[in-house]
């Protein structure tokens, strides 16, 4: 069971702040509580939506009334901060939950964002009001300068690639949406001024792409993939360049493949100067520009004319691609021990229990699941019967993790159609082999 815990390193030292942010975090942790609750899901959401309009938006308006009355520096970045959470995440998850009338996995999307933004901002941005830190934020665009530049891009969309696009954050700060692809450009002159462009594009974003784009169903990434993509992100910046005239009189002179491990780097870095995630449709799209190259002479490899296919290959060969492998079990033991049998052969992920695992899953989906027959509460068959019963995640493999091989138990175990089962007792090599020659046969 998730809860989100106040805790006293939250505190900014302004008494009535501290207090409005104490109850929103108890009545986060009551609405995550009560959303594990099937019968009980949409009422919470509703009831939280209606908490987020009166209390939040309360609370924004208390606490922007004593930045301005200590003359706070940063006012104006603050503001606009809680404005992008008001005026547009916040009516983004309103609208998925009612178009998809409450489906489960909208629900743990508005929980999720709802309770990440609350959790991060109480730690950096709030305690920055105290003297506690310094803003992420800095030279942050106008109101205007947002407006201006969300319409380019939504048409750009449109006209290149037919893709109606909306806005679900002005200020995307490396959240991972899954299996991700980050293409990099630097901009640059004679005068060494620089500019980094970073765009992050979830996989099923850049397949349909060149699906539209060939009109034929592609199957995975690949270098195809990522060339096509590569040039249509030029044309795509050329296209909104007017939204920048510093970038109008600039060439570019360097352009990388990032793993997400380097996207984070970069956020820990610096924040950009603009940063919008956007939903496609198709996936999602994450546009950022920072006026420096944030992360000048730590990528290795550039990619130019002449090592393009090398440096793709070796980037699809490369950690990132590894095959992702979620292990829910209750047993820290177990999930201890199975990662560290697997961990240098594929990118590992565990879960504690059923509906951890099935939050996981649907954030960052996972090539196989090992999962508990056994578990507590919710077991095994239960947990095979909520992931089947999705369809957007029906069909990623199952295997079973058992404690008992007898004839019995291993039919009753195969009747539920999983894609397998490992007896926890097995030899740790005919574990990493039959996992192996699974993903072997599924090519």
């Amino acid at each position: 069971m998730y809860t989100v815990a106040w805790n006293k390193r939250y505190e900014i030292g302004v008494d009535f702040i501290d207090k409005e942010h104490k109850q929103l975090f108890a009545t986060m942790s009551k609405l995550l509580t009560l959303g594990e609750d099937k019968e009980k899901q949409e009422w919470v959401c509703k009831e939280g939506i209606k908490y987020i309009k009166n209390h939040t938006l309360e609370h924004f308006d208390h606490e922007e009334a004593y930045m301005e009355s200590i003359e706070y520096s940063d006012y104006e970045i603050h503001k606009r901060l809680h404005d992008n959470f008001r005026n547009y995440t916040l009516p983004a998850l309103e609208k998925e939950l009612e178009e998809t009338g409450y489906s489960t996995e909208s629900i743990r999307h508005f929980l999720g964002v709802c309770i990440g933004w609350v959790v991060s901002h109480t730690q950096t941005e709030d305690q920055a009001i105290g003297g506690k830190g310094m803003t992420r934020w800095m030279d942050v665009p106008q109101d205007e300068e947002m407006d201006v530049l969300e319409q380019t891009i939504v048409q750009t969309f449109d006209k290149l690639v037919q893709m109606k696009a909306k806005v679900v954050s002005r200020h995307y700060e490396g959240e991972n949406f899954g299996k991700m692809i980050a293409l990099r450009f630097i901009y640059g002159d004679k005068k060494e001024k620089k500019w980094e462009v970073l765009l992050c594009c979830e996989e099923k974003f850049l397949m349909t792409t060149v699906a539209n784009m060939l009109d034929t169903k592609i199957l995975k990434v690949d270098d195809l993939v990522i060339n096509i993509n590569r040039y249509f992100a030029r044309q795509f910046l050329e296209n909104i360049s007017e939204c920048f005239p510093d970038l109008a009189d600039l060439e570019v002179v360097g352009e990388a493949l990032l793993t997400y491990e380097q996207v984070e780097k970069k956020f820990e870095t610096e924040q950009p100067t603009c940063s919008l995630l956007l939903d496609t449709g198709a996936g999602y799209f994450a546009f950022c520009v920072t006026a420096t190259d944030s992360l000048q002479g730590k990528i290795v490899s550039p990619i130019n004319h002449q090592n393009a296919m090398s440096q793709i290959n070796s980037y699809l060969a490369g950690e990132k691609r590894k095959k992702k492998i979620l292990i829910v079990d209750d047993s820290d033991f177990m999930r201890k021990n199975v990662i560290n049998l697997l961990q240098d052969d594929y990118e590992m992920q565990e879960s504690s229990s059923s509906v951890a695992a099935i939050k996981r899953i649907t954030v960052d989906r996972p090539d196989l699941i090992l999962l508990d027959y056994e578990m507590p509460v919710c077991d095994g068959r239960q947990t095979l019967e909520m992931i089947r019963s999705d369809e957007d995640i029906a069909d990623i493999p199952v295997i079973f993790l058992t404690n008992k091989g007898d004839a019995e138990s291993v039919k009753k175990v195969m009747a539920l159609k999983p894609n397998g089962y490992l007896l926890k007792s097995m030899p740790e090599q005919e574990i990493k082999n039959i996992i192996s020659n699974f993903f072997a046969r599924r090519g």
